[in-house]
């Protein structure tokens, strides 16, 4: 890859005796999503804090637009945004006090910050809350902060671990859009331990599973590996089996108890999309949508046992 954005070499770190990633080996380009797909505690989040420059590694090297990151990490740091999986956001603070304090902790010239911090807030969609408490925000619009100060410093890349976590079916919808918008102009890696989220935003895919890399390559390469295509929702008021055939992409649905469907579906990438639209429409009460689980654990175990 040409003067890719991340280069990440041999990458190694234990807890104790314990290898949590072993010869981690990838590279980001300068633009897109590149989704990082594991299930809770393969590595991911080792991974990313390594990346970001808050865990040192015991072996390997991070490389950030040709900064090598362990002998140059302020420089490195300045080019990365990070969102962990927990925001680290200040409640007592007004979201214009906290992304204040955010750029000036990223070093940012002083007559530079006001106007990264209008950019942030409307990119963010938080221009209206700008004296608002952050304890009195909902949880979206708290994420949507977390994101605001991984962007104030126009960083080229962002990483956010697990964004769209514990947020409603329209929560989830509006970051998507506003990852795929951050993205038209610097690289996103985005972790999930869902499928489903990964497919919706990224045209490239890494798995981790037990510490390694077991797979990196298109999502067209690793929806080969999908059978069936497959989600589980669950619902307040779900209708009949026909209402459901009616949403595009949708092929069969079997009901797994009185309010809880798994829905499959051709590959159309927009699927989840799809049943979020019919389910607000028709007031279906959607409480829950995800990837069938053994789905997913089938993947892993078929890719695991090529790798």
């Amino acid at each position: 890859m040409k003067n890719p954005i991340l280069k990440i070499e041999q990458l190694s770190h234990r807890y104790s005796s314990s290898w949590a990633i072993r010869d981690i080996n990838m590279e980001i380009a300068q633009h897109g999503i590149v989704g990082l797909l594991g299930s809770n505690g393969a590595g991911k989040s080792t991974t990313m804090n390594i990346m970001c420059g808050v865990l040192n590694q015991v072996e390997g090297r991070v490389i950030v637009d040709g900064i090598d990151m362990a002998t140059h990490p302020d420089s490195a740091k300045k080019l990365i945004g990070f969102l962990p999986q927990n925001p680290p956001l200040y409640m007592d603070l007004t979201v214009d006090e906290y992304l204040i304090h955010c750029a000036w902790l990223r070093r940012m010239e002083k007559d530079k910050i006001s106007t990264a911090l209008q950019d942030a807030k409307e990119r963010c969609g938080i221009s209206h809350f700008s004296n608002r408490l952050i304890k009195n925000l909902s949880g979206g619009y708290r994420q949507r902060v977390g994101i605001a100060q991984a962007i104030i410093h126009r960083p080229k890349l962002v990483v956010l671990d697990e964004p769209t976590n514990g947020l409603d079916p329209n929560q989830i919808v509006e970051v998507r859009a506003l990852i795929k918008e951050i993205a038209t102009d610097r690289s996103v890696i985005f972790s999930s331990h869902i499928l489903s989220e990964i497919q919706v935003l990224c045209k490239n895919i890494i798995m981790i599973d037990g510490g390694k890399i077991v797979f990196a390559d298109t999502m067209d390469a690793f929806n080969n590996y999908i059978e069936p295509h497959s989600v589980v929702a669950r619902m307040g008021n779900p209708p009949k089996i026909e209402k459901f055939l009616e949403i595009p992409g949708v092929t069969k649905v079997d009901f797994l108890t009185e309010r809880q469907v798994r829905i499959f579906f051709n590959g159309d990438d927009e699927i989840t999309e799809n049943i979020i639209e019919h389910a607000v429409k028709n007031h279906w009460q959607l409480k829950e949508l995800s990837l069938d689980k053994s789905s997913i654990d089938e993947i892993f175990a078929q890719l695991s046992n090529k790798s």
